[in-house]
């Protein structure tokens, strides 16, 4: 009995032992499926008054809304529902601008972006706008994605109004697409501003948060004609195709007093991805352009693709690539434009004031379809470009991409005209570059005409590229009947502070020999242009003052 006793004990205890180390055998065994944890990632709007609902999206919320402490900088705010990535609430009485905070089981995550408290409501934008609309300036609107206003349709911008541009990420579409607001060929855009309430498109980013290409910008596309093939392709994944435009007068409406801050995103890393901060497709005469600023472009200020459309007192400020870039047959008119750039930020392509193509392809003049016509022949007057009151480099930027390369780069066809206007600080001042029978020609047929031009402070003056010789550029510059000086950079009696990149006076002193020689000889004699005395874009009137804007990287825009 005793015997049998001891192997029924014996059994048991291995089986105890058996077991015991099976279950040392399973806790060995790591868990190592990821846990979440308490994040808030986006929150949107991002702005608003007292009100306004505001939806926190994030991981490892709790369900139930009250079990979720959410703060507005240090005001709390009540949460009317709730998920486990997603928070409804509304912005308390007495909040204040700052990040937002949400606590769960005494863990506490915060915003990355803040909340701004404003006195406008946001109005999100996306998609297509197919009826009449006005914006006004109680709202605030933001641009997710493309937005297309669509043939036959006007959108009306109250003056004061604010637009905002948000990044890729808020592409309703997941394509990777800033905002941007698209006036589709047929379309009008009435956006006009004053100098008390100018219209202002800028970064949803904020203050201090805000820089190149935040966002898409702004288009114009009309029906007047360009250079280029029906089937050809607008840049940066605008859709449809230039079209066989025919009307010189077409009207695509009125920009007036705007401000375009932050634009010309860049869509991809394939060359001409980008959107500028103004672009202008086929843009008809029948538009009308004056007082705007574009500050902060990631790609070039202004583009001109064809068209017929004229302009005055434009602003390009601290851009990234060119300033002015004239291509596929532009005939228009621009006079009172200044351009001050960040002399740390340049772009990869070598940036310039002035860039002018007739057409970026092979052969010149061009062959193929409309074998190059019309020609890119626009006349600008009254043009003032600063770069720097220091040596200029060569070199790549600090803060950019690339270099500096001309404050003129004539090439590719053009015939460009330029008149009575300044340009300080690129490492050259003019490069003509192009065929015998192309760029040369067009400027021995008075088709590309310089008159009235002073340059200063440039590395080297004048230089000849492809067929175009040093000796032949500067014969044509130096020709007495066209009025053009180089001139020593003190002499010109600038400004003190001509080149603050954050309050810029561009008056020339009272004894400035740029307040005279004007030149209006040529297509100077057109009615379009005002017959000044000055050369530049300034004679003793600041039509900058009121409406500009030096320092949008730290604007409240509430």
């Amino acid at each position: 009995m005793i015997s049998l006793k001891n192997k029924l004990f014996s059994l048991l205890l291995l089986t105890g032992l058996v077991a015991g180390m099976s279950a040392c055998d399973n806790d060995d065994e790591p868990d190592t499926t990821p846990q979440p944890v308490l994040t808030v990632t986006a929150i949107a709007p991002s702005s608003g008054p007292v009100g306004t609902k505001v939806t926190i999206t994030g991981t490892k919320f709790d369900t139930t809304p009250a079990n979720n402490t959410v703060l507005f900088n240090t005001t709390p705010a009540t949460v009317t529902a709730a998920t486990a990535t997603s928070l409804e609430v509304t912005v308390p009485a007495g909040a204040t601008a700052g990040v937002i905070s949400v606590t769960v089981g005494g863990v506490t995550a915060k915003s990355t972006a803040s909340f701004t408290i404003s006195d406008r409501t946001t109005v999100e934008v996306k998609d297509e706008i197919k009826a009449n609309t006005t914006w006004t300036k109680d709202k605030l609107y933001l641009l997710k994605g493309f937005v297309y206003v669509t043939a036959g349709t006007t959108l009306t911008i109250e003056k004061g109004t604010i637009i905002k541009g948000a990044g890729k990420d808020a592409d309703p579409t997941a394509s990777g697409k800033g905002g941007a607001l698209i006036i589709e060929a047929g379309a009008k855009l009435e956006a006009i501003g004053t100098a008390e309430e100018p219209i202002v498109f800028t970064s949803a980013n904020d203050p201090g948060k805000r820089g190149y290409g935040d966002w898409g910008g702004v288009v114009l596309i009309g029906k007047a004609p360009s250079n280029r093939p029906s089937s050809f392709a607008f840049e940066g994944g605008i859709r449809g195709t230039i079209g066989t435009g025919t009307a010189a007068d077409d009207n695509s409406g009125t920009l007036q007093y705007v401000r375009i801050e932050f634009g010309g995103i860049a869509l991809s890393s394939t060359a001409n991805s980008e959107i500028n901060g103004l672009t202008l497709y086929g843009v008809g005469s029948g538009t009308k352009i004056d007082h705007v600023q574009v500050s902060y472009s990631g790609d070039d200020s202004y583009e001109w693709f064809g068209g017929t459309v004229n302009a005055k007192n434009l602003i390009a400020f601290r851009g990234y690539d060119d300033d002015f870039d004239t291509d596929w047959g532009f005939t228009g008119k621009v006079q009172y434009a200044v351009s001050l750039r960040d002399p740390q930020v340049a772009d990869q392509s070598a940036s310039n004031g002035f860039e002018s193509d007739n057409y970026a392809g092979t052969g010149e003049p061009a062959t193929g379809p409309n074998n190059g016509l019309p020609l890119t022949e626009p006349t600008f007057a009254n043009v003032s470009h600063f770069l720097t009151d220091k040596t200029p480099s060569t070199a790549p930027t600090p803060n950019g991409s690339g270099s500096y390369q001309s404050a003129m780069h004539l090439r590719r066809n053009t015939a460009i005209s330029i008149l009575n206007s300044v340009f300080v600080g690129e490492p050259e001042g003019l490069r003509l570059d192009g065929s015998a029978t192309g760029t040369w020609k067009n400027a021995q047929d008075g088709k590309l005409d310089l008159r009235g031009i002073v340059l200063s402070n440039n590395l080297t003056a004048i230089v000849g590229k492809g067929e175009i010789t040093n000796d032949q550029a500067t014969t044509y510059f130096n020709t007495a009947a066209r009025k053009n000086e180089i001139k020593d950079l003190a002499s010109l009696l600038l400004n003190s502070a001509n080149f603050s990149l954050t309050a810029p006076n561009f008056l020339p002193q009272a004894t400035s020999p740029l307040l005279a020689g004007a030149t209006w000889e040529g297509k100077g004699a057109d009615a379009f242009f005002t017959k000044e005395l000055f050369r530049g874009a300034f004679g003793t009137t600041d039509w900058t003052k009121g409406w500009a804007n030096w320092d949008p990287q730290n604007t409240i825009y509430k």
